[in-house]
């Protein structure tokens, strides 16, 4: 059987990530954040998609 999927609101994600919420709002807005899904008018994150969001988008460093 396979794990359970963790999802994240809004405020719970900016907490993980230490940023503001606006933020994540902006990039919702921007399409320029991890991806969600809506549920009713609230936005969830699989942490499984914002951990790949976040790998994507590492700089620096040896590969």
């Amino acid at each position: 059987m396979a794990a359970a999927e963790t999802w994240l609101d809004t405020s719970e994600l900016a907490e993980y990530l230490k940023i503001p919420r606006r933020t994540l709002d902006t990039w919702a807005y921007k399409g320029t954040g991890p991806k969600y899904t809506l549920m009713g008018r609230h936005r969830r994150y699989k942490l499984s998609n914002v951990e790949r969001w976040a790998d994507d988008r590492a700089k620096g460093g040896a590969a």
